[in-house]
């Protein structure tokens, strides 16, 4: 059967197979699994690939190197432990957020994440990744809770927003690697309430 011009545009804007969502969280599930077992370093994509049954050509195809793979699955863990709320109160859309980053920093992952940030402080490549996909994207959610919280009049607009959210998640990466503070839910309650109290129209 001929091909219209329509589907000849459409074959040539898919290059190669879509990615299989099947395929992809078993990568992601291993890599999890892996990271907690042998340590981030330790970890090879021969065995990422050995234990969720995708070829090392896969995982090559979807992701540059093992830290991506690392930093992906770390980004699935935050949304399901950090979700936006969005419960109609900036204040209380921080302080929700905020407790599940902080759950998931004091969890076995945490530690395995942390070594990640130490990594990306060598690696540019790594540092790249990690600012790119992890923090972009978790800050876009927090922007949102922000820019939501403006328009409900229950934030300034005169402050620098980008401040702001270090203002309010910073704080938990600085006792994730210092360690000199719990990494609670009243630890988070504490944070957002202090922050909140220079934020607020």
């Amino acid at each position: 059967m001929p091909v219209g011009p329509t589907e000849q545009s459409q074959a040539r804007a898919r290059p190669g197979r879509p990615r299989s969502e099947q395929s992809r969280a078993a990568v992601l599930r291993a890599t999890s699994e892996l990271m907690l077992e042998v340590g981030l370093r330790a970890m090879t994509t021969e065995e990422i690939a050995r234990r969720s049954g995708a070829s090392k050509a896969t995982i090559y195809k979807w992701w540059p190197n093992k830290y991506a793979v690392a930093i992906e699955a770390f980004l699935s863990e935050m949304l399901v432990e950090s979700a936006d709320p969005d419960t109609g109160s900036a204040h209380e859309d921080f302080r929700l957020a905020l407790r599940g980053l902080i759950r998931f920093y004091a969890g076995s992952s945490g530690r395995v994440f942390a070594q990640l940030v130490g990594e990306a402080q060598f690696d540019p490549e790594v540092a790249v990744e990690l600012r790119d996909r992890l923090v972009g994207s978790r800050r876009q959610l927090v922007r949102a809770i922000w820019d939501r919280g403006v328009a409900r009049g229950e934030l300034s607009p005169d402050a620098d927003p980008e401040a702001a959210i270090d203002l309010v998640f910073g704080p938990a990466m600085y006792r994730l690697v210092a360690g000199h503070a719990p990494l609670d839910d009243a630890a988070a309650d504490a944070i957002v309430d202090v922050a909140m109290r220079g934020l607020a129209r």
